[in-house]
């Protein structure tokens, strides 16, 4: 079994509230790796997925792209993953002598199209990223023949091919679809589907290893556990090399950030996945968040905002802890994507994101200190040789205006050598806050709109350390990493 169930230990702690704020809270570093610590965690965890048919815009046009995952790789250590794919990757079809990388024809710049084709230049522009590279074709249009043709291609030309995905959401398919012939699409009609895809693409590809199965919007009937149970053999598992689903908190018209940021409601909803992730590992599989984001239909009202960012930081924490090897974060139509971590200009929920990179670059494991049922979050982080380097203190409360709370957090263990430890903050004027209307820094910097370059000065918080314990304010809706 590679990831565990979480079990969390119990805390110290010394509080006084006042209004339903807590003053303060105690949190022991354990000097070795606890026994409620995840797995070994990736070396890239935070990933990105981008709409089939915006893809070649965004590494060919958008010049934040190359800078944006440059900035996000230097953080982690290695370039982010990325996934291609969406609801247009099962309205594509692949041409081999088309010329362009993708032919389709829209209304408006705003819309996505509803038929495409593509061809093998658009190989091309994702076999030259250097990082891991999971590509969808599509299921939906029942063309076996041509999703094999481009899988062909893929596996030829994309030298850092993760995985093949065979159609995105089947759970939203229809009666009306080619896939379905006129009947009832079912979770069990689709299960039988999705093995005889695996089989025929695998063996045609003369590779095992190389699909990504599942690809199931939320939690329902739609599940890898039912798919692991009902269908999957040993004849199309050896085809697999990962299971997914995608997961969305909220719908656009439904948001609520202040739901969304709350640590407890993070924790209770990464939680609702360990029997999907349990049944991919029982099978010796990775399980990825394959599609995420705050809100569905490209994001809502909160999805551009700071605590948006936050939000994105303590669900990395939570998904590698509960075993989830990767999170592809998706990046929808250009000009209409409230989600997105960057167009013209770098997005608030990019700092989120970056912070999730410098916390878990390099490390080896992550360990959750709180209880998980309050706003206020704590993991501990440790290297290969088992010894705490990070601590990631996390206060969800949601702050948009007046007076604003903090609480202070003292941290016991440290060595008793320490003398004082250092720390980057991220923190914006307030959780509603998006880029251009307010301030948004991490460690006192911003990042440069044309490059994604960090600009201004760092700002590198030192505190001492006083018998082995150190204490820090978080304010409400900030973080603040600490470096041991």
């Amino acid at each position: 079994m590679i990831g565990k169930k979480l079990e969390l230990p119990s805390i110290t702690s010394v509080v006084l509230a006042i209004a339903g704020v807590v003053n303060g809270l105690t949190f022991e570093i354990p000097s070795s790796v606890p026994a409620n610590a995840s797995a070994q965690i990736d070396a890239a965890p935070v990933g990105l997925s981008f709409e089939f048919f915006a893809f070649p815009e965004y590494f060919e046009q958008l010049s934040l792209t190359d800078g944006c995952l440059g900035v996000l790789g230097d953080a982690l250590g290695t370039k982010p993953p990325i996934r291609i794919g969406g609801t247009t990757q099962d309205r594509a079809t692949y041409n081999a002598s088309l010329s362009s990388a993708v032919l389709y024809t829209v209304a408006s710049p705003d819309d996505a199209p509803e038929t495409l084709t593509f061809g093998n230049s658009f190989m091309e522009i994702a076999g030259a990223y250097d990082g891991s590279v999971t590509i969808g074709f599509n299921r939906r249009l029942s063309n076996l023949n041509n999703t094999i043709a481009a899988a062909q291609v893929a596996t030829s030309t994309i030298k850092n091919l993760y995985a093949i995905e065979l159609g995105n959401e089947p759970n939203f398919f229809s009666s009306s679809d080619p896939i379905a012939n006129g009947k009832s699409w079912t979770a069990a009609a689709d299960a039988v589907s999705q093995v005889s895809w695996q089989k025929s693409v695998g063996a045609a590809l003369d590779k095992t290893s190389i699909i990504q199965a599942g690809v199931f919007f939320g939690l329902g009937s739609y599940e890898v556990t039912n798919l692991v149970d009902d269908e999957e053999d040993a004849a199309a598992t050896q085809y697999v090399r990962s299971f997914c689903h995608h997961y969305y908190p909220y719908s656009a018209s439904t948001a609520d950030l202040n739901g969304l940021m709350s640590h407890a409601d993070i924790v209770d909803g990464v939680t609702a996945f360990q029997a999907q992730v349990s049944a991919a590992h029982d099978l010796d599989k990775d399980f990825v968040m394959g599609e995420t984001n705050s809100a569905t239909g490209g994001g809502g009202g909160i999805s551009p905002t700071f605590g948006a960012g936050l939000w994105i930081l303590d669900y990395m924490m939570q998904a590698v802890i509960l075993g989830i090897k990767q999170l592809y974060f998706h990046q929808g139509t250009i000009g209409n994507c409230p989600y997105c971590w960057w167009d013209e200009t770098v997005n608030a929920p990019f700092y989120g994101a970056y912070t999730a990179a410098l916390a878990l670059g390099g490390a080896a494991q992550v360990a959750q200190l709180d209880s998980g049922d309050t706003r206020v979050a704590a993991y501990a982080i440790y290297d290969s040789a088992g010894a705490a380097t990070r601590v990631l203190l996390y206060n969800s409360e949601y702050y948009t205006s007046g007076t604003r709370g903090s609480v202070n957090i003292t941290l016991t263990g440290l060595a008793s050598t320490a003398t004082s430890v250092s720390a980057k903050r991220l923190t914006g004027d307030a959780a509603t806050t998006t880029v251009g209307a307010g301030s948004i820094t991490v460690g006192g910097q911003t990042f440069a709109n044309g490059t994604c370059a960090l600009q201004g000065t760092q700002e590198t918080e030192t505190v001492g350390v006083v018998d082995g314990e150190v204490t820090f304010a978080v304010q409400a809706s900030e973080a603040v990493l600490v470096y041991l």
